[in-house]
């Protein structure tokens, strides 16, 4: 089975980052896995996209062409990709500004203001996302992405991102309750 995500947002984000340990975490759980990104010309501020594949399976073609996840952290990235939507589900922060043309399923998830207040850093709104995408996905344990986000997260802010990545597997929890 494959398993598509598109994690979008503006640079510097993190989002290029939480794709690469999304994908790390699929690897570790047995599974095959691409990541593939493209961002705008300006370092921080301009667009920025992730695309994730996951499959059982070889992987055939590494874009994802109809993705089952839409992460979108800002309004541009949800009304820039949402429109391209199908079947899939979309999350975008509680702060994006939803447009009634965009039809497929969305959950809105406070991600931004729960690494601003709950964790304390901004800087860490990605790796929440991280954990919102897995927990509603279930793609790969949570164990297993803590390991990835262990491998890949700067020396000493290993608590900092674990308690991140928890708090997106609660607002997952929370998430898909509603």
């Amino acid at each position: 089975m494959r398993t598509e995500f598109r994690l979008s947002g503006s640079g510097g984000q993190g989002l290029l980052l939480a794709g690469i340990v999304l994908a790390e975490g699929a690897i570790l759980d047995g599974k095959n896995a691409v990541q593939t990104q493209s961002y705008g010309p300006e370092a921080r501020g301009g667009s920025s996209k992730a695309e994730v594949v996951v499959s059982e399976d070889d992987i055939d073609y590494p874009k994802a062409t109809d993705p089952d996840f839409l992460l979108a952290l800002t309004t541009d990235a949800y009304k820039a990709y949402g429109t391209l939507m199908g079947k899939g589900l979309i999350i975008v922060d509680s702060s994006v500004c939803l447009d009634p043309a965009i039809t497929a399923r969305t959950v809105a998830v406070p991600i931004l203001d729960t690494a601003a207040t709950t964790i304390g850093k901004k800087v860490v709104a990605n790796i929440v996302a991280l954990g919102v995408l897995g927990g509603v996905s279930g793609v790969v344990r949570q164990a297993t992405l803590e390991k990835a986000v262990l491998n890949r997260v700067p020396k000493g802010t290993e608590d900092l991102n674990l308690k991140a990545l928890r708090a997106g597997f609660e607002l997952a929890a929370q998430a898909t309750k509603a």
